[in-house]
């Protein structure tokens, strides 16, 4: 183990994938090959810029707001942009023209098809009693008490969310596009060195953005108890960063305790959650949501 209890370990696998050789198989197709990594990286990496981290730090007289950019319709950027990370897995395993590759790609399509749905419509009772799309003024709205907060007001809808994230990153127990038993390893079986690694870091980091856009949506943002009003313009937006992380880094928690209880679902199992459950729970609380909260 590398570092205290293994800390430095993903530093050194980094490493060690930019010093492997890169092989490209000859019966690939070259260039989708070589892009499908990026298509999947690209669109996780470009979702951080509409997600608040904090309210506002002032260093020097100058107020510097903890978001990239403060769009209107932040969440419609995030849907919009996290719906291409499945070109990448999609070309990746067609371009590798491998059969392990190739069932990967088809059921990583279809997994994420029926949880799109229930993502999107899973969020709009949240966006009903907000009145906005941005992310911001979501987090600004809830206050700073868990009573306030979306969790417990769309409670159905929170565990809808989280389930569908689940799925959309393909972790456990929804990995049945990698599913190592079955498919080797799925859409990335043909890649080696740093393309292999980049499938990972899309993964990881769609899973940050996940837990990010969650704790914006449902948990306040960066409210807890009016702590992120402790102290002068630097400190509160200090907290503020603090709280935000401290609770992206308990879904991300969970993320992993996750992984490690539940076996992975079957196919069959897979689909009838996302569209005889999940999907019709989720238009179900926009009906309860529109009829007795708007009223």
């Amino acid at each position: 183990r590398v570092g205290f209890r293994g800390m430095l370990q993903p530093l050194a696998d980094g490493i060690k994938f930019l010093a492997k050789e890169d092989l490209i198989p000859t019966h690939v197709d070259k260039p989708i090959y070589l892009i499908a990594p990026a298509i999947i990286l690209i669109p996780a990496l470009v979702t951080c810029a509409v997600v608040p981290f904090g309210s506002a730090i002032t260093i020097a007289g100058h107020t510097i707001p903890l978001q990239i950019a403060d769009i209107n319709i932040g969440i419609l950027y995030i849907l919009a942009i996290t719906s291409l990370g499945v070109y990448g897995v999609v070309l990746g395993a067609w371009a590798s023209n491998n059969k392990y590759s190739f069932l990967g790609g088809l059921r990583s399509s279809a997994q994420m098809i029926s949880y799109e749905l229930s993502l999107g419509l899973s969020i709009i009772g949240v966006l009903m009693l907000s009145g906005s799309l941005s992310l911001r003024e979501i987090a600004s709205v809830q206050g700073p008490y868990p009573w306030h907060w979306n969790f417990l007001i769309h409670f159905p809808s929170f565990l809808i969310f989280t389930t569908a994230t689940f799925a959309e990153t393909n972790r456990l127990p929804f990995d049945l596009a990698e599913a190592e038993q079955e498919l080797v390893a799925g859409y990335h079986t043909e890649y080696s060195s740093m393309k292999f690694a980049m499938f990972f870091m899309a993964e990881y980091m769609n899973m940050i953005v996940g837990s990010a856009v969650a704790v914006t949506l449902f948990l306040g943002g960066w409210h807890f108890f009016g702590l992120e009003k402790l102290g002068g313009p630097f400190w509160s937006g200090l907290i503020s960063f603090g709280i935000v992380v401290a609770k992206t880094a308990f879904f991300l928690f969970v993320f992993i305790w996750v992984r490690w209880t539940l076996p992975r679902f079957r196919y069959d199992q897979l689909m009838n959650l996302g569209w005889k459950f999940l999907l019709p729970t989720a238009l179900a609380m926009i009906v309860v949501t529109s009829t007795v909260w708007i009223a």
